[in-house]
């Protein structure tokens, strides 16, 4: 497995790019790269050019977080302004404006069904679930506090939930925290069932497997990244190598390898079944914020962000 890089553009944004998902294809239009900026604006490219399909504005303050819906239709972006905007991806329109307090709006997923958005909540210390078809709250995931400690105790700080991700089945919703901690829960049941422990430091990425329904992988700015079987709160691998925090990392659709951006200003692709890293590309200048698997068969794509204000994608083979 390797990449090969393909296009990089710079000043793709006017400020830091924190953000990067696909949008899947539609019966009309391919693939594409939809990134989120500082700058406060969210921008459509089209592979493997890079050529810019829109830019998207509406949030007064940096945009934190982007996610595709499976249908290709719809989008979302979550901003430092404590709002998630829902738009049309080919027209632009707004199709919902979600509100949250302050600092309770961070990573955002769709689940693979299409059936609803799961939230960081941030200092909430909770997931909350959007239904996408009235765009209804209609669950707030708490994490529990750790038991013998007061509802005064600073601990719920530490529980800022910085990240969220769906299993396969849409079943299992796993979130990461400032304190290293990443709980699980039964999306059905709307349910805590466990906390999964080895990190002690922020988990800002994490992602399950297209695969492998109970596998997870984590990076967190203790600079590894974890594997573990999500049911069996087991942790069954551990992979190093970044000098630095890993700020993202997202699984390659075969779920073969995994990819992680790092603030060591590179990206990594690893050998999922050799616990290791087979490449390492520095494109970048400044610490990778995303990267992003595009979903779907061969050619495969990679596309990484920085603070750099880049886009760079690779070919994934």
């Amino acid at each position: 497995m390797k990449l090969a890089g393909l296009k990089s553009i710079e000043d793709a944004h006017e400020e830091s790019v924190w953000a990067v998902t696909w949008v899947p294809s539609t019966e009309t239009r391919p693939a594409l790269l939809l990134t989120g900026s500082l700058d406060e604006t969210v921008r459509l490219w089209q592979p493997d050019e890079l050529v810019n399909r829109g830019k998207m504005t509406g949030h007064c303050l940096g945009v934190t977080s982007v996610a595709a819906h499976p249908s290709g239709h719809i989008a979302a972006s979550a901003s430092l302004d404590s709002f998630v905007r829902v738009f049309d991806v080919d027209s632009n329109n707004t199709i919902a404006s979600l509100e949250a307090p302050p600092s309770e709006v961070w990573q955002l997923r769709f689940n693979p069904q299409g059936t609803m958005l799961a939230v960081a909540g941030g200092g909430s210390a909770s997931v909350k679930i959007w239904d996408t078809t009235t765009w209804n709250l209609v669950a707030t995931l708490s994490i529990p506090r750790p038991e013998g400690t007061k509802p005064t105790d600073k601990s719920s700080s530490k529980k800022f939930v910085l990240s969220v991700a769906w299993s396969l089945d849409g079943r299992r919703i796993a979130c990461g925290s400032m304190d290293g901690t990443v709980s699980v829960f039964d999306a059905d049941r709307g349910k805590f069932l466990h906390h999964l422990e080895g990190h002690f430091m922020p988990v800002r990425s994490l992602v399950f497997s297209p695969v492998e329904p109970r596998l997870l992988f984590t990076g967190s700015d203790d600079t590894h990244v974890h594997m573990y079987d999500a049911e069996g709160k087991t942790l069954v691998g551990a992979m190093s190598g970044h000098a630095s925090w890993v700020l993202s990392v997202d699984v390659s659709t075969d779920g073969a390898a995994v990819a992680t951006g790092s603030s060591d200003r590179t990206v990594r692709l690893w050998d999922i079944n050799m616990r290791g890293a087979v490449q390492t590309m520095s494109n970048h200048t400044d610490q990778v914020w995303g990267v992003a698997f595009r979903p779907g068969g061969m050619p495969g794509r990679l596309a990484s962000v920085s603070d750099d204000k880049s886009i760079s994608l690779y070919d994934y083979s």
